[in-house]
Order: structure tokens, then sequence, then C-alpha cells
């Protein structure tokens, strides 16, 4: 499980030797010899050489951001990268080894770290609609005592006892690591960092989450919209083999507090991902958003487009 413990354990580094290693001896072979794997990167003069930058890709299939990564390798003019990736890929430990060797920043979300707590609990899955009934009541828009008249006893003895409030503030501190983690990856490890502002796979581009906004504008690092075309075309299931065909990346230009995003700016310290900014700040970190999905809309293909 990813919890509190294993963020402490994280150990981001500067010159990921896993990551030279798979380009060099997977990525390679697979991209030349046992496929034809052209990758096309528009506008790559856009990205800043001279300092870190955040990422904000679309996520149309689970490996597209590899060849992104293996092509700024290629060119050596870049820093390594980290990508925040969904908590629950981490539920196979050698999986879960793996990524943390690529130099990866786990990112649970509520939905999982409910899903665990109960099966650490009751060693079981969760119920779907038992956990959408939770859910309700945690997001508040449903009341306790109608919850536990729809659910299982055993269920209603797991959400008892202020499970809700339990959740609310450990996910908040989960997040604080999050925040800590990204914060060394872009101050202290001189490394770029990869988010998918959807924050799940989707061949058309969904709705922005907040976090890379709030990101964003607590660090006043820029934000280099990246539209990945194709990719779900050479990445066709699970496993991480390309086949056949072009990918393109198109750069966009990168969005800064000094420039696009100076009317959001935000003149104070804040806390990262926490309830009291998330609300004090909602339509910065909306607009933000909403402006980021509509770089990324812009410089995707018509098939991924909104």
């Amino acid at each position: 499980m990813v919890d509190i413990e294993y963020l402490n354990k994280i150990n981001l580094v500067s010159n990921p030797m896993i990551q030279r290693f798979l380009a060099t001896f997977f990525l390679t072979p697979n991209y030349r010899f046992f496929a034809d794997v052209d990758i096309q990167m528009e506008n790559v003069d856009k990205i800043p050489k001279d300092e870190t930058v955040i990422f904000a890709m679309n996520h149309t299939d689970r490996f597209n951001y590899w060849p992104f990564q293996y092509k700024l390798w290629k060119m050596k003019s870049f820093p390594y990268t980290t990508v925040w990736v969904k908590g629950k890929y981490y539920r196979n430990y050698t999986l879960g080894k793996i990524l943390d060797a690529c130099n990866l920043i786990p990112v649970p979300s509520m939905g999982y770290l409910i899903e665990e707590f109960y099966k650490k609990k009751f060693d079981k899955k969760i119920d779907r609609n038992e956990y959408r009934i939770i859910r309700d009541v945690i997001d508040g828009s449903r009341e306790m005592s109608e919850a536990i008249q729809k659910i299982t006893k055993e269920t209603a003895s797991f959400l008892k006892d202020n499970f809700d409030e339990f959740i609310k503030n450990y996910h908040e501190t989960i997040m604080d690591k999050v925040a800590d983690l990204s914060m060394k990856a872009l101050f202290e490890k001189n490394l770029n960092l990869i988010i998918f502002p959807e924050g799940t796979r989707s061949l058309q581009l969904g709705k922005g989450r907040t976090g890379l906004a709030q990101l964003a504008l607590h660090t006043e690092k820029k934000i280099v919209p990246i539209g990945c075309s194709n990719s779900d075309k050479v990445y066709t299931g699970s496993l991480p083999f390309a086949k056949s065909g072009t990918i393109t990346y198109r750069v966009g230009d990168p969005l800064s507090v000094e420039t696009q995003l100076r009317e959001y700016r935000i003149n104070e310290k804040f806390k990262l991902f926490s309830k009291e900014s998330q609300q004090k700040y909602k339509e910065h970190f909306d607009s933000v958003t909403n402006l980021i999905m509509e770089k990324i809309n812009a410089l995707v293909d018509e098939a991924y487009q909104r």
C-alpha cells in the first residue's frame, strides 16, 4: 500500500540509472529493431533548458510518457524527468519496485486509500456500490444515518468511528508528502515533472483536475503543455511493447505567472493541496486548469480533441 511510510522512503535522484538502462537496452531495441517507432517532437525549442518545468500532457494510454522521455533523453539537452503516477499501479509489488527505480512519484487518490484501508481491514475488495455510498459520505453528499441503512453491517462498522474525518485528514497528509516530493524534484534534484491533468487515461481529452495548477501557482514553475497523438496506436495493450507507428508530441508555449498566468498569480504563501487553499483559491485553480486543457486540446490531432 502506498501510505505515508511508503512515500517517506521514496528517494528521487537527478540522474536515474534505471531510466538510462531501460532507454538503452529496452526502448532502443524496441523502437529501432523489433518495431519501427518514429517519435516526432514538434516545437521542442519551446522547452526551457535553463530551468525545470512542469509538463502537462494528455494521457491516451499506459505508456505515452515513455517515448516522450526517450526523445528528451536522446537529445541530451534536458534534465531527466519524474512523473506523477496513480497509487493503484503500486498494488503489484514488482511493478511498484520498478516504478520506484524509475524515479516516479506515486499519488494515492482518496478512492485508492478507501479501497486499501477496506481491504486491509476485511481482506477483500470493497463492493462498488458500497464504495460509492462511503465516498458520498466523505464528500458530504450523503448523511451517515442514511448511508448505514444501505450497506452491510460489516461495511457500516468500517464507516463508523469517524472514518470520514480520518480518511480526509490522512489524504491531506499524503498529499503533503506528494507536495514535498514534487518540490524536491523541481528545486533540489533538477528534474522536470510530467503530470497528466486529466488524472486518468482517455483517448479524447477529458476534464482537467486542479493538482497541476495548484503546484504551478505555488512553485511559480512554468507549465509546458504537451499534446500527444497516436501513442495509443503504438501501445495498444497493457504490456510495454511498442508496435510500429508514428507518435507525435507537439510542444506549446510555456505558461508562466509572469505572462499568461499573471492574473491568477497568488502573492502569498498557501499550503499545497489543502482544503483551505482549494476553497480560497478555487477560481484561480479552476481558471489555470481550464487554460491548460485548452492549450493541450489545440496541440493534439482532431481525433483526440474534446
